[in-house]
Order: structure tokens, then sequence, then C-alpha cells
């Protein structure tokens, strides 16, 4: 018996039976005697387990000593005195006559312990500590920024006796800042079979983490996080910390430590480094790393695949969902400067080849140098160095049929000379240029089968907006948070602040304050000025050396802002649309020498103007568009050398009601709704790495009110609104009014869009059924395929559906319980009663299916004749229903499991119901990683926990006897109330490990969509 089961048992059982034999000379006689003796046993025991515990010595020997010595006066024949304690070193079968076993070099921290490592005097080294974990390991994980010969050679022994014992080696690493030396990947790969992966680009490297993990057969798995890199110095005698962990102790790091391990592994930017065959690629990444810059690298084709960034590749499959699904060929991508718009274009084009030659192809800039590299982006991508012809400062086309083309040399050649269908693809680089006369003759002119314009800026500082160009509707708009996750734009520390100024009594006219009015509330006194300099003094290290913009309400303002930043030694300057390009050209050279530190600005800078040093922005004015809010924010987040993060100083007022704070802080953070205000009550704890939103807390209670306003709008208040001007179409309603649908069709009672009609007088009361059944109309929020929302349109006209089974779909939607009918055709065809409610659920469903950014596939093979599609979104009432499991006397209520074994025409399926955040805690850490994408085409799962493998179940699993579905959600509960799954389709099995549960590796059919990758995997 260990001390440990001393502890916990024996002891327990001594000291009852102690009391028992009113044991008053033993050592706990003080203690016995402070016992109520009415107390039950089991609390005394527990209550004198416990003093012993405080009063007998830390020292196992000495316990055992004492032990001994109760067992002595208890006199009890059936306990043996206890052995001298005894260490348990290594379990495993017999290794046979002349093999190895390895239990003469062991850590100096027991297996089940943490430990802090600081290379300290007198604690062991991290170097010694590896050497003695590698030494037992089965299998090893290394992670670390860089690998270099002289720490490698400080383990070389343990790694060759690791691969003489088949260990595998995964070995995770970076270009990052040229540290890393090839002939250490080198070493690794050829004299130690490891598999290396390098993150190449380091423009984009976000990897700084330094960790080891060591699987054992046994269990027992151990790792390592800290600060040393593979380094003589991080493993001898560098100021190195690191913390060892333990699966006995802290079980859930080491599935987090797993779980993510295996998603860089299996990640697209983490790509495999095969010694030789790739030694001049790392060689020239690792030199560019260091600011070595290869001359000749412009004119060469790399010959390997361009990768989109997961944000990239769901807006590519939003492009693509616009023109098969929505019929839509004009369309525009909204994204910031710097993230790569001319790469998704150039990838979208690529993927528009159907036959042996390209399509042709007319990209217009307005600019040589955006041309130049816009065709070495394509060339790139198309693996063709000869792809495409400049049109531009005097250079002409020959053969006219991929064309990088100026505005101004079209406008000078003659746009009517050009014939209109000359170019089947046509993009507009810079779109909100569009407006210009040149521009519109060219857009007028030509045909193409697709036009694709991308802009950062669709709100111009003008008044117009681009949108209107693609009849309001933008195909894709990045997201700010996964550009800055992806290292593309510079991290910000944005600073919400109390400016004191009350703007509830200022006129609000179209939309907007009244711009005099704030001008002279701005100008009236220097109280706002001194806020905003002591505030720059508070966040900016050094004021006179950054390089800010401030965004103004008028001249007026910005003269005055700049005349008080002069005032307080700081150089400065305001431009307007008055000011000459001279001017503008000026200032932004002298902002970017350090002779100015500020340019005070009217709306000239919201757009179209590249200032990557720009590290600070000031917002001193409301703005009410958060499109023009991201623009004005955009002029600082261009990456820059010497820039580390971007500053943001938004002044808050005390608003009127009309003003919406909520769409900037959800285009600031993507979070909307309820969700919003949590972020904004909890500080904002899930934004990208190295960023911040801090509000002070005067803001933050303005901010806070300003959302419960808007986002909770009172019903009486949207009656009104619809009252004031009258209209039957929600969609009509929603766009006049800035509203979400969700703030309409809502989860509670008597909350819905024909609610709403009839509190504000537009048609009757609703009888008591027809409430009823409006409360579903949350059910059909998700709808987001072609199929279904033909056929449930058709159902809710009482006209029949082409396929059956989505009747039936649509029937256990709306009634989940079955609703006393007898039949699916007896309910639906109830619906004619009801036209109210199916009027509003056609209109939810026709938003739902035009918001839709996915294409739903086919199921192939012997399960084609599924109606459900990989890709859409299901309720679990459709999902039972499409398997063929709800039916009359079995509807979906009653189903409450998380996996479905049935069959689907004659095929055994088992459906996965699987939710990955499984706590409505923002972070829970015991059931994050059980469940998750490892990349686009593998999803780990784990059985529950009473799954064996040997079981008929786990059987079935592991050898391909049924077909898995996989259906996942991000979480329990949306804006609608329970959510929807996605359908992944079919997969089939890859791997497992464990035992009651089994964590098991299914490989997808379909690649899992873009968008639902990007916001669930656990590297993004």
């Amino acid at each position: 018996m260990s001390h440990h089961g001393v502890e916990t048992g024996l002891y327990e059982s001594l000291v009852t039976r102690a009391l028992d034999q009113r044991l008053a000379a033993s050592p706990l006689a003080k203690d016995i005697r402070e016992v109520d003796p009415a107390d039950h046993p089991d609390i005394l025991a527990r209550h004198l387990a416990d003093a012993l515990r405080r009063r007998l010595p830390r020292n196992p020997d000495e316990r055992i000593a004492v032990v001994n010595q109760l067992l002595g006066i208890l006199e009890d024949p059936e306990e043996e005195p206890l052995a001298p304690i005894r260490q348990l070193l290594r379990v495993s079968p017999d290794a046979g006559p002349g093999v190895r076993t390895v239990t003469e070099r062991r850590p100096s921290t027991p297996l089940t312990d943490v430990a802090l490592l600081t290379n300290a005097p007198g604690e062991p080294g991290l170097g010694h500590e590896l050497r003695a974990e590698l030494a037992s390991a089965d299998g090893v994980d290394l992670l670390c920024a860089f690998v270099q010969w002289h720490g490698l050679r400080f383990l070389e022994a343990e790694l060759a006796d690791a691969r003489d014992r088949g260990v595998p080696i995964r070995v995770v690493t970076t270009t990052y800042i040229g540290g890393t030396e090839r002939r250490a990947l080198d070493r690794l790969v050829e004299d130690f079979g490891a598999e290396v992966r390098v993150q190449y680009d380091a423009r984009v490297t976000r990897l700084h983490a330094k960790a080891w993990l060591f699987h054992r057969n046994s269990g027992f798995n151990t790792a390592y996080v800290g600060s040393s890199n593979l380094s003589r110095a991080a493993l001898v005698d560098g100021a190195e910390w690191n913390v060892r962990l333990s699966s006995a102790t802290t079980g859930h790091l080491l599935d987090k430590f797993s779980a993510t391990f295996d998603s860089y592994w299996n990640g697209e930017q983490f790509e495999p480094y095969r010694g030789a065959a790739d030694a001049d690629r790392l060689d020239r990444c690792l030199a560019e790393a260091k600011g070595i810059r290869n001359v000749n690298r412009a004119t060469l084709i790399s010959g390997l695949e361009v990768r989109p960034y997961p944000f990239q590749a769901a807006i590519l499959e939003a492009l693509r969902s616009e023109r098969e699904q929505h019929g839509r060929h004009r369309n525009l991508i909204v994204a910031a400067t710097g993230t790569g718009k001319t790469v998704m274009a150039a990838l979208d084009y690529k993927s528009l080849r159907t036959g042996p030659t390209r399509p042709t192809l007319l990209f217009v800039a307005h600019r040589r140098e955006i041309l130049e590299q816009s065709r070495r982006t394509y060339r790139e991508i198309l693996g063709d160095g000869g792809f495409g012809e400049l049109f531009v400062d005097g250079q002409r086309p020959e053969h006219w049929t991929h064309v990088f083309a100026s505005v101004q040399s079209l406008s000078s050649y003659g746009v009517q000379n050009i014939p209109a269908d000359a170019f089947e693809v046509v993009v507009v680089d810079e779109f909100h240029h569009a407006e210009a006369r040149t521009y519109q003759a060219l857009l007028d002119r030509l045909t193409p089968k697709e036009l694709l314009g991308l802009t950062a800026t669709p709100e111009r500082g003008d008044g117009v907006d681009v949108r209107g160009f693609f009849g309001g509707h933008v195909a894709a708009e990045l997201r700010l948070w996964d550009a800055v996750q992806a290292g593309l734009l510079a991290p910000f520390h944005y600073f919400g602040v109390s400016d004191g100024v009350d703007l509830r009594q200022v006129n609000w006219r179209q939309g907007r304050y009244d711009v005099s009015q704030l001008e002279n509330i701005y100008t009236g006194s220097d109280a706002r000025a001194r806020i905003v300099l002591n505030q720059l003094r508070d966040k900016v290290v050094d004021p006179a050396s950054m390089k800010a913009i401030g965004f103004c309400v008028s001249v007026k303002h910005a003269e005055f802002m700049a005349d008080a930043f002069r005032r307080a030694g700081l150089p400065a300057v305001s431009l307007s649309g008055y000011s000459s390009s001279d001017e503008r050209d000026a200032a932004i050279s002298q902002l970017r020498s350090g002779e100015l530190c500020t340019i005070f600005t009217v709306d000239i800078f919201n757009e179209g103007v590249d200032i990557p040093e720009v590290d600070t922005v000031l917002l001193l004015r409301p703005t009410e568009s958060p499109t023009i809010f991201l623009q004005q924010l955009g002029r600082g987040l261009r990456t820059s050398p010497g820039k580390d993060v971007l500053t943001v100083l938004d002044f808050v007022a005390q608003h009127r009601k009309e003003y919406r704070l909520d769409l900037r802080y959800r285009a600031l953070t993507g979070h909307r709704g309820s969700e919003l205000q949590r972020q904004v009550e909890k500080g904002f704890p899930l934004l990208p790495s190295g960023c911040q939103i801090v509000l002070d807390r005067v803001a933050q209670d303005t901010v806070l009110e300003n959302l419960r306003n808007n986002l909770q709008m009172r019903w009486p208040q949207l009656a009104g609104e619809l009252r004031a001007e009258p209209t039957n179409s929600l969609r009509d309603f929603l766009d006049a009014n800035q509203l979400e649908l969700n703030q309409v069709v809502r989860p509670s009672p008597n909350r819905s869009w024909t609610h709403l009609r009839a509190d504000a007088g537009l048609i009757e009361p609703l009888s008591p059924a027809d409430s009823q059944l409006l409360r579903r109309v949350r059910a059909v929020t998700h709808v987001d395929d072609p199929h279904r929302a033909h056929d449930y349109a058709a159902a809710l006209r009482g006209q029949r559906a082409r396929d059956p089974r989505l009747a039936q779909m649509l029937f256990w939607t709306i009634w989940p319980d079955g609703g006393g009918f007898a039949s699916v055709q007896e309910g639906l065809a109830s619906l004619h009663n009801h036209p109210l409610v199916a009027n509003e659920m056609s209109q939810v469903m026709d938003l739902s299916f035009e918001a839709s950014r996915r294409i739903a596939l086919d199921m192939p093979g012997a399960l084609a004749g599924l109606p459900l599609r990989p890709h859409a979104s299901y309720t679990r009432e459709e999902i039972l229903a499409g398997l063929g499991h709800a039916k009359t006397g079995r509807p979906p209520s009653h189903f409450r499991e998380g996996v479905l074994f049935t069959e689907v025409d004659g095929h055994p399926a088992d459906a996965f119901f699987i939710t990955l955040k499984k706590s409505e805690a923002d972070y829970s850490p015991s059931t994050l990683y059980r469940d998750y994408p490892i990349n686009r085409t593998e999803f780990h799962w784990e059985s529950q926990s009473t799954t064996s493998v040997n079981s008929q179940t786990g059987r079935r699993y592991l050898t391909g006897a049924s077909t898995p579905l996989l259906f996942v959600r991000q979480q329990r509960r949306g804006d609608f109330g329970t959510s929807p799954y996605v359908f992944l389709g079919d997969a089939e099995y890859v791997r497992h490990t464990g035992d009651r549960p089994i964590a098991i590796t299914w490989r997808l059919r379909h690649p899992m969509p873009a968008d639902l990758f990007a916001a669930t995997s656990l590297t993004h």
C-alpha cells in the first residue's frame, strides 16, 4: 500500500476504531475530546482524519511509523504492520532476456506532480528533465518557435534512443526572426526520423509557444510549457521558466495541448519539411525573416500551391454560393486593405476555369503599382509566369485575353472600342472609385459573365455607397478580427473614454446628428480638447513621436483640434476636402517622417489613403455608420515595421436613443445581441490575440444603456415605428429601421412579425391558435438550402411538395409533439386555416435563404436518397424526420440522446448530435476539447463515457459497420432559442485512442464549411 492510500482510507478506519475503544492515550486525544459525541461517526472520522493529517509528519516513512504504532495500540490481529515505503518504477510486460528496460533514468519530478522549473540553483535543469522524459516516452510532440543545432545536440543521445525504440517524434516550428537553423531540422529528419512541419511565412507567424508533450502508453503523459525553445541557452543556463504538467493532476490541460497540437499539425499553415527537397525554400524564408531580401524573387514563380486563409476560404465559398444558389453574377467583396483581396480574386478566377482554356479576364485598377502586383499574384496562383498583359503608362496588350489595365488607359483607348462581351470576367479593384465617370462608362459598356468588385470602403465620404451597383448587396465581408488573428492586420488597443459631452438634445435628422450643433459643442471650449490630450499622455508612450489621424466633425473642428495640439507642443495640421492635393501629399510625407505627429481630417481619410505608419487613431466625432467607423479604424490597421499595435481613442458621449452604439461594437467584435451585451459587461474577453477593448466606467455604463435601448427595443416602440410607416413586408420594415430579424421574431410568447402587425393595428387581433403556432416561426429561421426552401414554401401555400420527406420535416418542425394530428397531410392541410402564420413563415424563410452563404451538397452513394444535404442547417426535428425516425407515436420531442442508431434506405447509420461548446460558460476547459475539428476534413469526437471498444456500439463505430453522420452546432442556444445543427455529411473511421470513452477521429467526405471551421478551429 502506498503512503497516499494510508492517508485516505487506513487513517480514517484506524481513527474510527480508536474512537470506539476510547483511545484516550493516542496522539489524537485532544482532538477526540473536542468532538461532539452526538456527531455521526462518519463526521467524527472525517474530523479526526483531518486532524491526523495536520499533526502527522510530512515524511512518508515517519507517517508509516505512526500508523504502525496505532496498529500496535489497537492490537488488531487482522492488520499487518506496513512494510517500509517502496516506489513503483515501471509497469510493463516482461521484455524478455537481453532487452533493456528504462528504469535507471527518471525525471526528478514524480509522474503525478506538477512543478515550475526556472533553471535556478538547487533544482533540476530543463535539459536534464527532458532527457529523462525522453527515455520513457512512447511518443513525443514538440512545439517551438525555432530549433537550433546546439539545443538539439544536448538531447541527441536520447533522441537516438527514441528512434531506435520506434518512438514517433513530431516537431512544429517556424521561420520566426530566422532563428531556426536548417541543419538542425535536417538532423531531426534524417538522423532521428522525426516528422517536421514549418510555418514558412514569417510575415504572419503567430506561433511563439514553446512546449513538449510526452505520450506514454500507460496514460501517465507529461508536458512542459514555458519559455524555452530548442536551444542550448533555453535548456541549460538561460533564465527560462517552464511548467511541468501531468495527466494525473492536470489532465484537462494535456487534453488541450494534444488537441491544439494536432490542429496545428494537420492545419494548412504548417507544411512538411522533407530535408533536401525543401532546403532551398527554407533557406529563402529564413533569410527573409532576418531581413535579407532575394532581389530575384519578384520574377520567379515558386510553383507552390497558394492556399487561402480560413477566413479567405469562407469568403470564396460565399462568393460561389452567390453565383450557384442565388444566381447573382455581379458581386462585391468588402475587405480591409492588406487582407489579400487580390489573392481571393485570383483564387476565385482559378476556380472559374471549366475547359482547356482560361476565361478572358480584365483586371482594372487606378495605379500601375497595383496592376503589377496583381498580375504577379495571378501568376503565382495560376503557376504561370507568362500570364497577363499590362495596359498602363504606354504599355499595350497584344493578345487582349488577360489584361491588367488602368482605368486611365482604357478611357484613352476608348471604352466604346472594346466589344461588350470581350471579357468573361471583369475584376475592378478599389471599387469605391466606380462612381467616377470613367469607371461608370466602362461598367456601362462591358457585359461580362462575372463582375467582381473589390473594396475596403463601400461607403465613401461623399455619401456614395457603391453597394448600389450590386443591388445593395455584399457577397462577402471580411470580419476584422479574422484578419487580425491571421496576422494580416495590426492588433489594436481600443479605449472607449467618456468625454463628458451630452448630445441628447442635439437635433437628429435623416439618421444622424446635426453637424452644425456638434461643431458648436466641440469647439465651444477647450475642456474636451484637454481631455483628449490627457488621455493621449496616459495611453501613448510618447505622444510627440506618434503618427496619428484624428477624425473630426467639420473643418472648423479639425482646425480647432490642430491648434490645441500645437499649443500643447504636438505638431499637427488639419486637412479637408478643400485642401489641395499638394497640401495632402506634404502632410502625409511629414507624418511619415515624424515632422508631424497628427493630421486632423474631415472625411477625406475615411477611404483611399494608405499610410501603414499610422499607429494612433483618434475618433473625435460620433460616426453613425459602422462601415465608416471600420474605415476610420482601418487607417491604422496596416502592419508596418516597428509598429506593434494600433492605439485607438474613441471619445464616448451621452447619446440620443436613436444613436446605435451596438452597430459600432458589433462591427468591431463580431458579437451581437445579448452576447454583445455580455461581452461589454465582462470586458471583452474573447478578442483576437494582442487586442483589447477597454471602456472606462462611465463609458461602459453609457454603452450598456445604449445597447439595452437598441438591442432590446421595447415592443411598443417597434409597434409605433410600424404604425407610422405601415408595411406588410418584413424585409422592408427591418431595412427601414436597421433591425435584425431576432429583434422581431423572438423566442418569447407573442413576439413575431404578425403579432407586431396586430399590435400596430394593421390587422385584427390574433386568435389563441394563431398565437400558439406563431411561436414556431423561429424554427424556420435557419432554412438555408434551395430544395428545402422551395418545398417548404410550396407546402405552406397548400401545394404538394416535390419530396414527401421534406413535407414530413416541415410538419415535425411546426409540431414537434405531433400536434394531435393523425397524419402529416392532415397537419399541413390545417395551415390553410392559419394564412397569417403561413405568410410569416414564408417571409422568414425567404430572408433566411437569401442570407445563406453555404452551398448545400448532394449525398453520394448508398445514402443519396437522404433528404438532408451536407452543409445545410437543420433542427433536431428535421434531422429525425429526414432519417425516418420521427413518426406518429414516436415524435421528435421524445428523443433526448446524443447518438441515434437507425437505418436509412436499408443501410445502418449512426447520427451524432454534437455541440462543440458544451458549457454555457465562455470557457470550459473540461469540455472544450472533447469534440472539435482537427482540420477541414478530419473531426475528433469522443463517445459516451460508458462505451468501450469491445462493446457492440464501440465495435460498430470502429469497424465501419454503420455510416457515421455528423451534425454539429457551436452552442446550444442562439438568437432564436435552440440552435440548429450543420450537417457535415457522412464520414469514415481513421483512428481512435482510449476506452470508456473512445476518442475517434473521423474523416469527412466533404470538407467542413470554411466559415464554420474558421469559427470553431482550435487554432483560429
